[in-house]
C-alpha cells in the first residue's frame, strides 16, 4: 500500500459545495501535513489533472478540483447507465434462450465483465461480475478487441504475449490477427472452448449515440447444448438484443 498515493488522494476529500477552493495553508492544516509535503502532493495531483491552481497573486495562491475528475466521473456514469438499460434486455434474452448472458466492457488491456443474468440449466458456467479477462480470449473480449480504433488495435496487438489458457486459445499471433479482421467484418465474435474446455460464446456488439462500441453482450453455456439450431436461434436472439440496447443508448443505424 503506498502511503503517498494515499495521503495525495485524501486531499481531494477536503473540498466540499461549500469551500470549493484552499490556499496551500488550509490544506496543510486540515490535512495535518507540514507545508512542504502538502506542497508536494498537490503538486502531483495537479501534474495528473485532479487538480487546479490558480494564482491570484503572489501571497494568494489557491487550489481547486480539476476537469479529470469530472472525466472519470463520466465514465462512472456511463458505465453505470449502461447495466441499468442493459440489463432488462440481458433478463429477456436469458428468459427466451436459457444461457448466461453477460455484459462485458474493456479497461486497458483487459475485458471486464460488469453484468450477468444466470440461466437455469443444471450445468451451467460460472462468470462473476468484475472477472478480467485478456483481450485476445473469449467472444466478448475479442470483439472488443476486434472493433477498436485501427491505431490503437495495432498497438495493442504489437504489445500482447499470447497465454494459453486452454487448448483452443488462440496463441498464434497471425491467426490472433485474422480472427479480429474476421470479427469486424461479420460483426460478431465466437468462442470455441477459448477461456473454458467444451464451452461456447458469442458476443455482439453494442454501440453508443456516437457509433463507437463500448461493450460486448454475450451468451456462454456448454458446447454440447448449441447444436446448429440452437446456436443460429441464439445467435440472432444475441443480435436483437444488442441492437436494443444500442438503440436505447442513441445509436442509430445508418440507411
Amino acid at each position: 500500500m503506498n502511503a503517498s498515493v494515499i495521503k495525495a488522494l485524501k486531499l481531494l476529500d477536503l473540498f466540499t459545495s461549500d469551500e470549493k477552493e484552499l490556499t496551500l495553508a488550509e490544506i496543510a492544516r486540515k490535512s495535518d501535513l507540514a507545508k512542504p509535503t502538502a506542497y508536494r502532493l498537490l503538486t502531483s495531483l495537479e501534474v495528473c489533472g485532479f487538480l487546479i491552481k490558480t494564482k491570484m497573486s503572489d501571497q494568494d495562491i489557491r487550489y481547486k478540483l480539476g476537469l479529470k475528475l469530472l472525466e472519470l466521473g463520466n465514465l462512472v456514469m456511463e458505465g453505470l447507465e449502461l447495466r441499468k438499460i442493459a440489463l432488462p434486455h440481458m433478463k429477456n434474452l436469458c428468459s427466451e434462450i436459457d444461457e448466461v448472458v453477460h455484459l462485458v466492457i474493456q479497461e486497458g488491456n483487459e475485458a471486464v465483465y460488469i453484468e450477468k443474468v444466470e440461466s437455469k440449466q443444471n450445468l451451467r458456467l460460472y462468470t462473476r461480475i468484475g472477472k478480467r479477462s485478456p483481450l485476445y480470449v473469449g467472444s466478448g473480449p475479442k470483439l472488443l478487441f476486434a472493433y477498436l480504433p485501427i491505431k490503437e488495435r495495432k498497438q495493442l496487438f504489437e504489445s500482447l504475449t499470447l497465454e494459453s489458457l486452454t487448448p483452443n486459445t488462440i496463441t498464434d499471433k497471425e491467426k490472433l490477427w485474422e480472427e479480429l479482421n474476421k470479427i469486424n467484418e461479420q460483426g460478431f465474435a465466437v468462442s470455441h472452448g477459448e477461456q473454458d474446455a467444451n464451452t461456447f460464446g458469442i458476443s455482439f456488439p453494442i454501440h453508443d449515440y456516437t457509433e463507437k462500441v463500448i461493450a460486448a453482450l454475450g451468451v456462454s453455456g456448454l458446447a454440447a447444448r448449441f447444436t446448429d439450431e440452437n446456436e443460429a436461434f441464439i445467435t440472432e436472439k444475441v443480435r436483437e438484443a444488442a441492437q436494443l440496447i444500442s438503440k436505447d443508448l442513441g445509436f442509430r443505424v445508418r440507411a
